[in-house]
């Protein structure tokens, strides 16, 4: 008995020495979100949570993300290896000289878009905008995009009448604004599900269907980690790429939405499987089409409108930067 309990004391000291040499292979890495967690961000959730990093030797912190937690200042900072930014942070931060590197654009169709109901007159050209009563966020993404919406129909501002908006939908469940700002995958989905409640069906204006692309959400390193590990890069962005693959694939819904549940205790659960699948449509509008795929035409418009806008100072070629 003695010498057996001998054997298994061995035999776990082994173990717990092997588990420690293998966890101090791992490369430690910090990945910031550009948001908190929900369904929106599900392929970085389901990417930790089904181990897709630590097969690849990863260790990774996935952060959520705020206002006063910018992915780019981390990276600047060296707080954070990898992060997520939109296309306009990113340009910004180049005007203003930082060192970043693109490395995959996550959504292929901007979930910035309007939505109104359908008892209105649908929005078919750009000239149906004149007469309506748009809510914009001065200061925001959707300010700078309807302006160019505008210049492109030739639209004055007598002919049409801008509201304010922020966070609270009163004015438009009270109709006193027609064509309310939205992100389509959360935002959208609340209002579109409240108001068929209501027995009230809706729109969605998507300005992408109007030849105005405006990139949204994107995954960054600083130019030292791209430059200094190039390998690291790579098994980052293979793991992260394959669990947004995996994600957004409909035979996994249910195991993706456990995931997200885990993270996002503020949404029930048909709300967040109504996110996911308005989530799918904008990362893989097509089965065809590659998860993290660079639109650089895409990213050269959204450059060419802030600079427009005067939102930068000079041209900043983005297209040099993106690397996927």
């Amino acid at each position: 008995m003695k010498k057996q309990s001998i054997h298994i004391l061995v035999l776990f000291l082994f173990t717990a020495l092997f588990s420690v040499a293998s966890h101090a292979d791992e490369i430690e890495l910090n990945y910031r979100l550009k948001w908190l967690f929900n369904t929106s961000v599900a392929g970085d959730i389901y990417a930790d949570a089904k181990g897709y990093f630590k097969e690849a030797g990863l260790k990774v912190t996935v952060k959520e993300g705020s206002p006063e937690k910018n992915a780019i200042n981390e990276l600047e900072l060296g707080h954070s290896d990898f992060g997520v930014a939109s296309a306009d942070q990113v340009i910004r931060a180049l005007d203003k000289g930082a060192k970043i590197m693109v490395l995959a654009q996550l959504f292929q169709v901007n979930p910035m878009q309007w939505i109104y109901r359908t008892d209105q007159p649908q929005i078919k050209t750009l000239d149906d905008l004149r007469g309506r009563n748009i809510g914009i966020t001065f200061g925001g993404n959707d300010e700078t995009v309807m302006n160019t919406l505008f210049a492109k129909a030739g639209i004055t501002s007598k002919e049409v009448k801008i509201t304010g908006v922020r966070f609270d939908f009163t004015p438009f469940f009270k109709r006193e604004v027609d064509v309310w700002p939205v992100y389509f995958n959360s935002q959208g989905v609340i209002l579109k599900d409240k108001l068929e409640k209501e027995g009230e069906r809706v729109y969605f204006f998507n300005p992408a269907d109007f030849g105005v692309n405006f990139v949204a959400n994107s995954v960054i390193t600083s130019e030292k980690v791209w430059k200094n590990r190039p390998e690291v890069v790579k098994k980052f962005m293979d793991a992260l790429l394959k669990g947004w693959e995996a994600a957004m694939d409909p035979s996994n819904e249910a195991d993706v939405l456990m995931e997200v549940k885990k993270q996002d205790k503020e949404s029930n659960d048909e709300l967040r499987r109504l996110q996911l699948i308005a989530t799918r449509e904008l990362i893989k509008p097509s089965a065809d089409v590659k998860i993290g795929t660079m639109d650089v035409e895409a990213w050269k418009q959204t450059e060419a409108i802030m600079l427009n806008e005067k939102q930068i100072k000079k041209p900043v070629r983005v297209e040099t930067i993106l690397k996927h």
